[in-house]
């Protein structure tokens, strides 16, 4: 098996954060890839301290600037990643000793051309270790590395369950499974799974879904290369499922990557058809990879299409609108999306929300049905404009809406209202 240098593999990972503006998820994909044969257990380390520091960023400078003489704004890029990934692993990882983060840090100091600070990253480091105990944090914002006006705004829209909602980003939580009935039953897939040594659990919400933890890779799992299953959040598998969707269905799901419920329609429509697409064309081989994987491309039309444009398909029985949000739902895993959100982003957001909502409104038949979604927690985009559209279009009544919540709910954050056109 290849060896690594883990420590120097995930502060190369997080300079490409910093100084990039690189999204986590895709720097560590790609570091994965390019060890993609070194031992599990490094590639595993590797994960967890570039995905801890990035999802910490916040708490981790608070803690820097309690041991710090030195304002955390002003230390260089580089300094600032190496204290972060020397004191994650010191809090919160605790298979690593204390004198094994001190020292590599510091290594990892000199090597980078930086000597004459590891006088100053070994002092502050060792200040931390020292202090530990003697940390607080002053508010929600701090303690789960949250930007202060998302903390407050979660706080007001569920003042009982805001901590709640924050802590469940640090809580491991098993990968959601929907099971392919083309091909396999949930029995048999489970006891297939659980043949090769995977834990698994009948899901929650759906008769359709297995939740899986202790294994490599998805990729790797049984019934994977088969079309056995496709990986879906139970919340975005019941959302599909309310819908309504008939074996003769015409359904378009107009904002599809990378294909979740395009999958689903499709198996719910199997003598029908499904027009999946997306406005950017660079996601449209994650669509049709899926739906060759899964055996459905006899179902399937895709294409690249903006929703908010005529659409020259044939009339639809069901639209499936999960449409762009800001993703508050799925924080916990994609750990940086909390860090590239504000107020005007979220307005933004309500805005196109309503602006292809109005479009595709047009193109549902009487008796038709719309399923609007979103991966996000925020009132505003879900729904307040739920709410907005029934005002705007009194034609629609809505026959299902759900909210779930992570860490109230065991699954992603998420929000559905199924809307049916009577004139």
């Amino acid at each position: 098996m290849e060896r690594i240098d883990t420590r120097e593999i995930v502060y190369t990972i997080l300079m490409d954060v910093e100084t990039g503006n690189t999204f986590s998820n895709l720097a560590i994909e790609k570091a994965l890839r390019k060890h993609r044969f070194s031992e599990k257990s490094d590639r595993a380390f590797i994960t967890r301290l570039a995905e801890g520091v990035t999802e910490r960023r916040l708490t981790l400078d608070y803690v820097i600037g309690c041991f710090s003489k030195l304002p955390v704004k002003k230390l260089k890029p580089a300094i600032r990643v190496l204290l972060r990934m020397g004191i994650y692993q010191m809090l919160y990882m605790d298979s690593v000793p204390d004198a094994a983060a001190v020292n590599e840090t510091v290594r990892l100091t000199k090597k980078h051309g930086l000597a004459g600070l590891s006088g100053y990253v070994n002092g502050v480091l060792r200040s931390v270790k020292r202090g530990r105990e003697e940390i607080t944090y002053p508010d929600l914002s701090v303690e789960y590395s949250v930007p202060a006006f998302l903390s407050e705004k979660l706080s007001k829209a569920y003042p009982d369950r805001a901590g709640q909602i924050l802590k469940s980003l640090y809580e491991e939580r098993p990968t959601s499974l929907r099971v392919n009935q083309s091909v396999i039953s949930r029995d048999a897939l489970i006891e297939k799974l659980r043949t090769a040594g995977v834990t698994t659990e009948i899901g929650h919400y759906t008769d359709r879904t297995i939740l899986v933890s202790d294994y490599d890779s998805v990729s790797r799992l049984p019934g994977f290369r088969d079309g056995a299953f496709a990986v879906q959040d139970e919340s975005s598998v019941a959302a599909v499922l309310a819908a309504g969707i008939a074996p003769t269905d015409t359904v378009w799901d107009i904002c599809a990557a990378p294909g979740g419920k395009t999958t689903l329609a499709a198996e719910l429509a199997g003598e029908g058809m499904v027009y999946s697409m997306d406005l950017s064309e660079e996601k449209l081989p994650r669509i049709e990879e899926n739906v060759e994987r899964l055996g459905l491309s006899d179902r399937v039309r895709i294409m690249a299409h903006d929703a908010r444009t005529a659409f020259d398909l044939p009339e639809p029985n069901v639209v499936i609108a999960d449409l762009p949000c800001s993703g508050l739902g799925i924080m916990g895993r994609k750990n940086d999306i909390k860090y590239h959100v504000d107020e005007a982003k979220l307005t933004s957001l309500v805005a196109l929300q309503r602006e292809i909502l109005s479009n595709i409104e047009g193109y549902i038949p009487t008796g038709g049905t719309l399923l609007f979604s979103t991966c996000t927690i925020n009132p505003d985009e879900n729904e307040g404009n739920t709410s907005w559209f029934l005002e705007q279009f009194p034609n629609y009544k809505k026959t299902d809406e759900r909210l779930f919540l992570q860490g109230v709910d065991d699954c992603d954050g998420f929000y559905y209202a199924v809307l049916r056109k009577d004139a």
